[in-house]
């Protein structure tokens, strides 16, 4: 519990970066993107996948987006080229086999896809305290800040839930430790902690952020689960073992990578019914 603590404390940064937001959250984001990714192909050893379309993948979406005229667009045009890279990496069929292609599109849209929605959250859907004209700060004024509480808020709810009360097995198969009386736990301390973050600052979206808050609860442990289950098949207990009592980044964003684009996806179909009714 001790080296966990002292984790979490070397983890904090990562809650200035969304604080700061703008090009800090991105920076931040494609840290953890090349970290994760890393992780990702070490576990499969020598049916590693192929790094170059990792590189070049991120590359090509990054820099996208920052260019103003396509910054809107950028998610479905990277989508076809990255599936392409993959593709072209399996033409070296001396060195790779189908089981590499494949992981190498996995790489590809369950790490660097999922993540990116962290930095599309941040905005289309913050406001951004303007100091000058080219410095901005997100603050508090950001869903981000829901993605966060809502993932890693069901996680700490979970966890102690499931140790003072938890007795029925969710996935036994997948992760023997987790149990039903966790799972609910988790919910309710996500909708807890969202609920509020909203009633302070957000008022305006304290229904949603309720919302997202249900969803996003369920949505994380089902991140939690699939990581969980990917892992089982490899082998492995932790991507790695850089963060001492958490394993590894990937360990520790996996339920991120499905809470993102779950708040992402929710704010933009409410934007368009609210448009379409308008």
């Amino acid at each position: 519990m001790k080296t966990r603590a002292i984790s979490a404390l070397i983890m904090a940064p990562m809650l200035i970066i969304v604080f700061l937001g703008g090009y800090f959250l991105i920076a931040g984001v494609l840290m953890l993107t090349i970290l994760a990714l890393r992780e990702f192909a070490d576990a499969f050893g020598e049916k590693r996948p192929a790094m170059w379309v990792f590189w070049a993948s991120i590359a090509i979406l990054y820099a996208g987006y920052l260019v103003p005229a396509i910054h809107s667009y950028i998610m479905l045009p990277w989508s076809f080229i990255s599936l392409l890279l993959c593709f072209l990496s399996m033409f070296a069929i001396e060195k790779r086999d189908l089981v590499q292609g494949m992981t190498t599109i996995t790489g590809v849209f369950y790490v660097i896809f999922l993540a990116f929605h962290i930095v599309m959250v941040d905005a289309f859907f913050s406001t951004p305290i303007e100091f000058t004209k080219h410095i901005s700060m997100t603050g508090l004024h950001s869903y981000v800040w829901i993605v966060v509480l809502a993932a890693f808020g069901t996680d700490i709810f979970a966890f102690f839930t499931g140790v003072l009360i938890g007795s029925r097995k969710l996935c036994p198969a997948i992760s023997p430790k987790k149990t039903v009386e966790g799972a609910i736990g988790g919910v309710l301390g996500s909708v807890l902690l969202c609920g509020l973050f909203g009633y302070l600052f957000i008022k305006s979206g304290f229904a949603d952020c309720v919302a997202l808050g249900v969803i996003g609860g369920v949505v994380s442990q089902l991140g939690d689960l699939s990581a969980s289950a990917m892992k089982r098949k490899i082998g492995i207990k932790d991507w790695s073992s850089l963060i001492p009592g958490h394993g590894g980044v990937l360990d520790r964003i996996d339920s991120i990578l499905f809470t993102a684009p779950t708040v992402f996806y929710y704010l933009m179909l409410k934007a368009a019914f609210v448009a379409a009714a308008a």
